[in-house]
């Protein structure tokens, strides 16, 4: 599992760096793609285990708040929340008068993916479009990146206390405490190493860097913890097979979106 997992990585990383660096229609696409992509697993979860939530409403749902954050920002926000409530709202009831059972909780599975993966997974564009936002994604990643595989490989070296024993078995606190650290440590580091290419004014710096890091490894990893949640009511190993070795597009997302959400505000609130 870890070599497939380590090639895997190889070959997508330039890949998504290009996508990255590039920016613009290509980087809010690519995201609103892979978004749209975690959203009809999401939806697939549910309906492999009698549940019906309306896959077509999440994927519009997931790809049009993408989008819309990449044309207008926050503006218009009320309305389209609104439209996607009512929307998803017709289609469950017309579901049920067709005798679909138990429309009320698909009615809240649909609303809930859609706004969880579209505007929180928006949070990436959000992120990626503020003026010195590529410096910033490039520290928000890998801190989340480097503080998940610390967490990995010091929970399985020398864990021992239960993170959360139910939502998901192998954490260990001890892991846990040692992604906050690496997290920490690599925002300083690569805000550093960043402000080189950024320049004074972009206020890429060491310690907005650690603060950064150090706030999205604590927090972040309730992405993945939800997501467990998730896969132990539904008791399945991984939203997906897109990934040889890493499980759906869900699975890998779960704490990248919480991260740019995080870093977006601490970015706005620091600079």
């Amino acid at each position: 599992m870890l070599r497939e997992r380590t090639v895997v990585i190889l070959l997508i990383l330039p890949l998504l760096l290009y996508v990255l660096v590039a920016g613009g229609w290509l980087f809010a696409g690519a995201i609103a793609l892979v978004l749209a992509l975690a959203g009809s697993e999401y939806a697939l979860l549910f309906r492999h285990h009698g549940r019906r939530p309306a896959l077509p409403v999440i994927v519009a749902g997931v790809l049009g708040q993408v989008i819309a954050r990449k044309i207008f920002g926050f503006d218009h926000t009320p309305l389209i929340l609104a439209v996607l409530l009512m929307v998803s709202l017709i289609w469950h009831l017309v579901d049920y008068e067709r005798g679909a059972d138990g429309s009320a909780t698909d009615f809240a599975l649909t609303f809930a993916g859609t706004i969880y993966l579209g505007w929180i997974g928006a949070y990436l564009v959000s992120l990626r479009n503020l003026p010195e936002g590529l410096w910033w994604l490039l520290v928000v990643l890998p801190a989340i990146w480097l503080a998940d595989s610390a967490a990995y490989f010091v929970g399985r070296a020398v864990g021992k206390r239960k993170l959360s024993p139910r939502l998901s078995p192998n954490k260990t606190w001890e892991g846990y405490l040692s992604g906050v650290v690496v997290g920490g440590i690599t925002g300083a580091l690569f805000a550093m190493l960043w402000s080189v290419g950024a320049g004074l004014a972009s206020g890429l710096e060491a310690m907005r860097g650690l603060l950064m890091g150090t706030v999205v490894a604590i927090l972040a990893p309730l992405g993945d913890l939800g997501i467990s949640m998730i896969k132990r009511e539904l008791k399945v190993k991984d939203t997906g097979a897109l990934l040889p070795g890493h499980g759906g597009a869900l699975d890998r997302l779960d704490t990248w979106i919480w991260a740019a959400m995080l870093g977006f505000y601490l970015v706005s609130w620091l600079t």
